[in-house]
Parts: structure tokens; C-alpha cells; sequence
């Protein structure tokens, strides 16, 4: 009887011990979900640390012939809170309150940030756009062959609704190009490079972009993240 009953126990602790390694297994393969193309971009260029981040500061410049336009921005990353500083003012609001006296300014700060954060606006707005992922497409500067990335916005909501935007980047995740195509129109109304990588606190931002056979030249300076 007593062998009996320890052999029940023993068969009993093997089938919760089978049930449990079962459940914890299902439980890791649900916790390892599949990177998306957008999520492997991101995380190339250092999104898994944005977490950590509670504030970002950098002046965006554009330098066309001989014009040169330029205007800074401090975004408080957990309030919302941004300040616009240019040679003739200086504008504080919170992006939770936006109305029509600032739409305008939170436009360009939306462009800005934009042109800054594209990698990580890829996991931000991925619920506003559809997107294809396409290989060994020939880049429209370099003429190499990369991966390319093709988001395309939403016709509602947003600054520029249905605009078109394709990444270009190697196996590294890396962007090395971009073109812009308004509207989704079929030819790009601007392509540029992506360069002048800087790592500051985990991220990994470019600082150059420029545009072939110009004279124009979009850049950050002064960027800061704490």
C-alpha cells in the first residue's frame, strides 16, 4: 500500500512538474514576440533607451545658397512640456493642450523632431501609416543595393496626411537615405542622405542630411539627452 501511494505521489509531481515547465514555456515564447522591420529599425538606432530618457534638446538648421535658418527646441519627454527658442522669441507649451495659437508651432516641432527621431517614429505612428518592406533595392543616392522601407501616412489626421516616406538602410538596420513623396506621389520631392551618426546616452542619432548635387544641408547641433 505504502509503495502504491508513493508511486502516486511521485506521478503526481511529475505531471505538475511537466504542467508548470509546459506553462513557463508558453509563457517565454509569448514574452519573445517576433521584432517587426520597424521595431529591428528603431532598435538600431538605440529606441530601447529612450525609456530612460527624460529630456532632449537640439537646434535644427537648414543652410540653403547662402540662407540659413535655424531654431531650438527643448522637449520635457514625461510632461509633454517644449520650448521654441529662435533669435526672436521664445515660446513655451505643452503638447497635451495644443490649440490654434499653437498649431503653427507645434508643426514645427513635429517637422523637427521628425527629422531627429524618424527611427523612432516608425514604433510611434506605426497605427497611422501601412508600410512595405522590399530587398536589394537600389538606393536613389549611393545606387547601392539596401533594404528600403516604405511608410505611408494615413489621408486623416496628422500635419501632412498621406504623405510617403522610403528608408534606406543595410543589414545593419541602419538609415543611409530617405526620400519624401507628398501625397504618395510617384516621384520624391526630396531625397537625402542620412550621416554624421552621434551616439549621446544610448541613442543613435544622425546629425547630416544632405541633399545630392544641391547646395542645401539639413543638421542638429547643440543636441543634448538627459
Amino acid at each position: 500500500m505504502k509503495k502504491i501511494l508513493a508511486l502516486t505521489v511521485c506521478t503526481l509531481a511529475l505531471f505538475l512538474s511537466c504542467k508548470t515547465d509546459h506553462k513557463q514555456q508558453n509563457q517565454k515564447t509569448s514574452d519573445q514576440k517576433e521584432l517587426t522591420i520597424l521595431d529591428k529599425v528603431a532598435n538600431a538606432h538605440g529606441y530601447e533607451n529612450w525609456k530612460e530618457v527624460s529630456n532632449i534638446k537640439f537646434t535644427f538648421n537648414v543652410d540653403r545658397d547662402s540662407s540659413h535658418f535655424e531654431r531650438t527646441w527643448s522637449w520635457n519627454t514625461k510632461n509633454n512640456n517644449v520650448i521654441m527658442t529662435t533669435r526672436q522669441d521664445t515660446i513655451t507649451y505643452n503638447r497635451k493642450a495644443v490649440d490654434s495659437t499653437m498649431a503653427s508651432t507645434d508643426g514645427g516641432f513635429v517637422n523637427d523632431k521628425f527629422w531627429l527621431l524618424a527611427p523612432y517614429q516608425l514604433v510611434w505612428d506605426q497605427k497611422n501609416f501601412s508600410y512595405e518592406h522590399t530587398e536589394n533595392i537600389e538606393a536613389p543616392i549611393s545606387k547601392l543595393k539596401m533594404h528600403k522601407l516604405t511608410t505611408v501616412y494615413a489621408n486623416e489626421g496628422g500635419y501632412t496626411p498621406g504623405d510617403a516616406y522610403d528608408y534606406y538602410f543595410g543589414d545593419d538596420f541602419i538609415i543611409k537615405e530617405w526620400a519624401f513623396r507628398k501625397a504618395n506621389q510617384k516621384e520624391p520631392n526630396m531625397v537625402t542622405s542620412w550621416e554624421g551618426y552621434k551616439a549621446l546616452n544610448g541613442l543613435k542619432i544622425s546629425t547630416m542630411h544632405k541633399r545630392p548635387d544641391t547646395d542645401f544641408s539639413l543638421y542638429f547641433t547643440g543636441v543634448e539627452v538627459n
